[in-house]
C-alpha cells in the first residue's frame, strides 16, 4: 500500500532540491518534471516519485507526437522500463475524466 506523501498543487513547482530532501534517490524522468504530482512513501521502501500518466501523455502530444505514438512510448519506454529500486510510480489518471 502506498501513501502520498506530498501533493503538488496545480500552481507549485517541485524543486530538485525539495525531491532531494524528502524522497532523497528518488528517479526522476528527464523531461517530465511538470508531471510529478506527487512523492509517495511505503513501510520498508525509500520515498518515490508520483506521476500522473495523463500529464505525461499530454505533453508529448504537445510537443509533437500523436496521441498514439506518447502512448506507444510511454508503454515501451517508461512504464516497460526499471529504473533502479526507487522506481517511479505512475497515477494511470488518463483514461479518467
Amino acid at each position: 500500500m502506498f501513501i502520498i506523501y506530498y501533493y503538488k498543487k496545480k500552481d507549485m513547482e517541485l524543486t530538485r532540491d525539495f525531491i532531494d530532501e524528502v524522497a532523497e534517490g528518488a528517479i526522476i524522468l528527464d523531461g517530465f518534471d511538470d508531471c510529478i504530482v506527487g512523492i509517495t512513501e511505503e513501510f520498508g521502501t525509500n520515498n518515490r516519485l508520483l506521476y500522473s500518466v495523463r500529464q505525461m501523455i499530454d505533453k508529448m502530444v504537445k510537443d509533437g507526437m500523436t496521441e498514439e505514438e506518447a502512448l506507444e512510448y510511454y508503454s515501451f519506454n517508461i512504464i516497460g522500463g526499471y529504473f533502479g529500486e526507487q522506481n517511479p510510480i505512475f497515477l494511470v489518471d488518463y483514461l479518467a475524466d
